[in-house]
């Protein structure tokens, strides 16, 4: 049975951390940004947690086989 595939898609936009927790960058900061206050980019600018099933989801694509 060949190996199955790390989801490269998903690799590009997520990134498990150590302690397994997993991290992606906010949307709504990629243009745009003239009409947005200093507020808000600034809060846009942390990385986002996800967690519960989608979390699980995530880590089933970028580890195949764990």
């Amino acid at each position: 049975m060949p190996k199955q595939k790390t989801h490269k898609g998903m690799a590009k936009r997520f990134k498990i951390t150590a302690s397994g927790k997993v991290k992606h960058r906010n949307a709504f900061r990629g243009h745009k940004l003239s009409h947005k206050s200093a507020h808000r980019k600034r809060q846009l600018r942390a990385d986002n947690v996800i967690t519960g099933k989608d979390a699980t989801n995530i880590i089933e694509a970028l580890r195949p086989g764990m």
